[in-house]
């Protein structure tokens, strides 16, 4: 069988189970089963082979610990801390508690590296208030779904650890690397959020004093150093990122438990089981996906994608593009990490023939997979928040079409200037980053 009869039979018999709304971590795996038994030399005993290579990976540690110390933030109350900073912060802008959803998802980004702990977790709190202060449920929806995209973009983020173990690219890199797309994203939802208030006349509260803004960032403080800690830790080369992860959940730890006491330890089973369960749904996709990449690689599937884009003539730009629209494609039906594996993996060959640096393919992969996480059907994050906000889901797509807009025009300049993603790196790691 050539690439393109493997190709047909991959993605055709993937795409029909997905319809048949079998989940996508057992999709992945049925879909390469067919091609297994049509072809001689393999044998159905390789998925398995394929899917415990994959979990033999130090790197993929830091996924559970992540998580976990994700979980463990918003059970220590961290989250109203940042809350309370984001509100002294641009709480007097029209439309505050809007622009407090943004900067307080931009704070816990630094922290948690998980999207879908960012919607639930500030979801929880601010949904509720905004709706009593009279912002429109659809809106309040839209602005907390798109603003938690921000945990997979500001560092540290994981799927930024998945993406530098995959391909052998610098996790310090890729961290410094989001900063800038992330503080863009943030800056155009705030402008969203702005002429959404003046239009709809959403309400305005009072500035808050200096005495009031020192007050609730010392509150604040030690959650703020989170960031720092870990971002800073792998950036000058403290320890690894798996090590990295597991600091976190200690540091997590020791605040709720000794310095705020809001946690208990009778909740802490709790925290560790969700937590589990969400790290075993993760890492389960990430075998599945890891056998269908293999699939792909063994019957040369990138290499004849690299030829047809010579034959193209496709530059960094155009090829910017194309890998753009394939991750936002694939990230409306699977999870990232999946995505990850499947379309990064086999595109990654592809931007390396025509120049792209590593760092800039990732960054435009990973801010592309973010919106996955508020586009149906997969959408996992506007999923929490509109069952957070009791409205169903199709009442919010309206508002979250115009808030991604503006972010769709921040993904165009990650494409188009990768001089201006890769400044950071360059300039904090200037040995490592060319």
């Amino acid at each position: 069988m050539g690439p393109g009869e493997v190709a047909a039979i991959l993605f055709g018999t993937f795409a029909v189970l997905v319809f048949l709304r079998v989940p996508v971590a057992f999709a992945l795996g049925l879909a390469v089963v067919p091609v297994f038994f049509i072809e001689e030399r393999l044998t159905p005993v390789l998925l398995m082979r394929e899917m415990f290579k994959s979990y033999n990976a130090f790197v993929l540690l830091a996924v559970p610990f992540f998580l976990l110390a994700a979980n463990l933030m918003n059970s220590s109350g961290i989250t109203d801390r940042l809350i309370r900073v984001a509100r002294a912060m641009v709480g007097h802008l029209p439309g505050g508690l809007g622009h407090v959803n943004v900067v307080v998802s931009m704070l816990f980004a630094g922290i948690s590296g998980s999207s879908t702990a960012d919607a639930a977790g500030i979801g929880s709190l601010l949904i509720p208030q905004m709706k009593k202060e009279g912002y429109d449920s659809s809106f309040t929806v839209a602005i907390t779904a798109c603003s938690s995209v921000m945990g997979v973009i500001i560092p540290p983020s994981i799927l930024m650890v998945v993406w530098g173990g995959l391909m052998s690219v610098s996790i310090g890199g890729l961290f410094l690397a989001g900063v800038i797309p992330g503080i863009l994203i943030a800056g155009s939802q705030m402008l969203t959020v702005y002429v959404y208030a003046k239009r709809r006349g959403y309400p305005v509260h009072d500035r808050s004093t200096l005495r009031e803004l020192v007050r609730a960032v010392a509150g604040a403080f030690l959650a703020l150093m989170t960031p720092l800690i870990i971002v800073g830790g792998i950036v000058w080369g403290f320890f690894t990122p798996t090590e990295a992860s597991v600091i976190a959940v200690f540091y997590s730890l020791i605040l709720g438990l000794f310095v705020y006491r809001s946690v208990t330890l009778p909740e802490l089973p709790k925290v560790l089981y969700d937590s589990a369960r969400f790290a075993a749904i993760t890492l389960f996709c990430i075998g599945t996906a890891s056998a269908f990449g293999w699939c792909l690689a063994y019957f040369k599937i990138p290499a004849a994608l690299v030829g047809m884009i010579e034959q193209m003539g496709l530059g960094v730009f155009g090829t910017g593009i194309m890998a753009a629209a394939a991750f936002l494609l694939f990230g409306m039906f699977i999870d990232a990490i999946p995505a990850i594996i499947i379309v990064g993996t086999v595109l990654f060959p592809v931007t390396q023939h025509v120049g792209m640096h590593p760092i800039h393919f990732a960054i435009i992969g990973v801010v592309s997979l973010a919106f996955g996480l508020v586009t149906p059907p997969y959408g996992l994050c506007l999923l929490i928040a509109a069952s957070i906000g009791r409205i169903r889901l199709i009442d919010a797509l309206r508002d979250v079409a115009i808030i991604l807009l503006p972010m769709v025009v921040v993904l165009m300049i990650v494409i188009a200037l990768p001089d201006l993603i890769l400044a950071l790196p360059r300039w904090v790691m200037p040995k490592f980053i060319q």
